[in-house]
């Protein structure tokens, strides 16, 4: 039996970008997690040992979000592999993260990297 965990709209400061601008400055961003994992033994326990621990999750999105990097793939494929690194029982793995305001020459609400692993 799978369970679905969704970790939906954290947001940080941070000073990713390409723009030295943007290392000054920083901006808005916006990271969503969505995995499945076997935790049907947390049914009957009660005890987070048999869980995934999404307040470690988030600890582990805001460590890496605090890491300036150019690309946002760069820090989207960062989080995607400590989660996984970390959290051994997920079985699939979403990481959304969105640059609000990007710097274009355009109106633009955000853009936006995701990486899945469906296993």
């Amino acid at each position: 039996m799978q369970t679905s965990f969704n970790l939906k709209n954290m947001r940080f400061y941070a000073y990713h970008g390409v723009l030295p601008q943007e290392k000054i400055i920083g901006n808005n961003f916006v990271v969503n997690v969505t995995f499945t994992a076997e935790v049907s033994r947390s049914f009957e326990t009660d005890n987070v040992a048999d869980t995934v621990n999404y307040a470690a999750v988030y600890d582990l999105v805001k460590a890496e979000m605090a890491v300036p990097s150019k690309l946002l793939e760069h820090v989207a494929g960062r989080i995607f592999s400590e989660i996984k690194r970390s959290f051994p029982r997920i079985n699939s793995l979403e990481v959304r993260l969105a640059k609000l305001n990007p710097p274009v020459s355009g109106e633009m609400e955000a853009s936006e990297i995701i990486i899945t692993d469906n296993e």
